[in-house]
């Protein structure tokens, strides 16, 4: 069954992603076409020692848009870009 059905219907409590730090090309999509756009709430992740990522998730209601931006730079943020110049 695909992930859009039990999504759709709101069968899913939560779900887990693993990210492995490879890049071998063009991979399937976890949700694809006809997905109801949602933005999932992160409930944990860790890191394994081989470098794998595992995310958990939640649904987490509509997607939030906006700037992902700082609103002020932090200092350390401030010392780094002078040391760039």
């Amino acid at each position: 069954m695909p992930m859009q059905t039990p999504w759709k219907n709101g069968m899913v409590d939560e779900f887990s992603v693993m990210t492995f730090p490879e890049v071998l090309g063009k991979g399937s999509r976890l949700f694809g076409d006809g997905m109801t756009p949602a933005g999932p709430a992160l409930v944990k992740a860790r890191s394994i020692p081989t470098g794998v990522i595992v995310a958990t998730y939640r649904p987490g209601g509509a997607v939030k848009t906006g700037d992902f931006q700082l609103a002020e730079p932090s200092a350390a943020e401030m010392e780094r870009r002078r040391k760039l110049k």
